[in-house]
């Protein structure tokens, strides 16, 4: 008589276990952002004291994505760094969360109520131009649908929202993801170059990148090359974009379900909670409690600094997570529907953040 053996499974690891786990990639994060702090201040002291010898000016957001690129497409990043630098999502909601102090709410209120109307004509304008232009190229359309869900709200973490409800298959979303993730590198240079050209004011350039960038971290990293208050405005015009997620993620599951394609969605109300970003409430509250006087003026500085801080780790994970063989090896098409798509929307959204600030509704 044999005897049958019941496999056993692993146990899951203890909380402790996972939290070790998360270190060293943390510490790489950590050790990327500072180093780009270093080098920054640096060639500050070099241009200082060699005035005749041009050295670059870069601030350290820059220098850390490009350390972070060099060390993903040199000699890659170890499978048990991953799970760390795959924090950097984490830091960059955090850094969001406590600019919110920074915002007294009569600010958010006027130009969020700005930010809003853009944003549903940045909405609108994205989806119905990726659609147009995925036709034209003859993209499958599931990965039409990505690319629109992508460039309207907020790049990958819209996409990987989408991932699960409309049901993709994994080459599709791959493809979105480095579609994206090659526009955003692009903007990184563009940008700042263009918004200095037309001599943009900090609150108009970084109202633009809000609404013109489409993953987060690199909308971001784009508004502070330009500036520390271009930064802020940035991170308010994106805030307010990233809010519309489960609603268009929600459309499109329907949409897709509908047609037999996609899981249904049984509870709406539940699916739009759950797709909500929930560091936007935590950037209200701290918004909320800043116009009520709770912090002190020290206390506001410390606030200020964590959020440099908790950006230093989130920016060093752009470059990491980069890698420029994934970007170049998904095809062509994909990439410049994206291209075309992104041109036309960037010069829309300049153009009525040029109309909004030269007819005084925004301040």
């Amino acid at each position: 008589m044999s005897v049958q053996t019941i496999p056993l499974t692993a146990p899951a690891p203890s909380l402790s276990t996972r939290f070790l786990r998360l270190l060293p990639g943390v510490a790489l994060l950590f050790g990327i952002g500072l180093m780009g702090k270093l080098l920054q201040e640096m060639f500050t002291l070099l241009r200082a004291s060699h005035p005749g010898i041009p050295f670059p000016h870069l601030e350290y957001v820059l220098w850390a994505i490009l350390l972070g690129l060099f060390v993903s497409n040199t000699f890659g990043v170890a499978r048990f760094l991953q799970p760390g630098v795959a924090t950097y999502e984490l830091w960059l909601k955090l850094g969001i969360v406590l600019v919110g102090a920074r915002f007294l709410l009569q600010d958010i209120l006027h130009i969020g109520g700005l930010s809003l109307a853009l944003v549903a004509v940045e909405l609108t304008l994205s989806l119905s131009m990726m659609h147009l232009l995925g036709r034209l190229f003859r993209l499958p359309p599931k990965l039409t649908s990505l690319l629109a869900i992508g460039s309207s709200i907020c790049g990958v973490t819209a996409i990987m929202a989408a991932r699960g409800a409309i049901d993709p298959e994994e080459k599709e979303t791959s493809t979105a993801i480095a579609a994206i993730l090659t526009l955003g590198a692009i903007a990184l240079f563009t940008f700042p170059a263009i918004g200095h050209a037309l001599h943009m004011s900090q609150q108009g350039y970084g109202m633009w990148a809000g609404l013109a960038v489409d993953n987060t971290a690199e909308s971001l990293v784009t508004g502070s090359l330009y500036g520390e208050e271009a930064g802020r405005w940035t991170v308010l015009a994106k805030t307010a974009r990233s809010g519309f997620i489960g609603f268009v993620v929600l459309a499109y599951a329907v949409y897709w379900s509908s047609r037999g394609l996609a899981p249904d969605v049984e509870h709406k109300g539940l699916f739009l909670w759950r797709k909500f970003p929930k560091f936007i409430l935590g950037f209200i509250a701290l918004s909320i409690l800043a116009t009520a006087g709770f912090f002190t003026h020290s206390q506001l500085t410390s606030l200020t600094n964590l959020s440099k801080w908790a950006f230093l780790p989130a920016f060093a994970g752009v470059g990491l997570r980069t890698n420029l063989r994934d970007l170049t090896g998904q095809g062509w098409r994909p990439l410049i529907v994206g291209i075309l798509g992104e041109i036309a929307i960037a010069l829309i959204t300049l153009g009525l953040v040029y109309w909004s600030y030269n007819h005084g509704i925004a301040r």
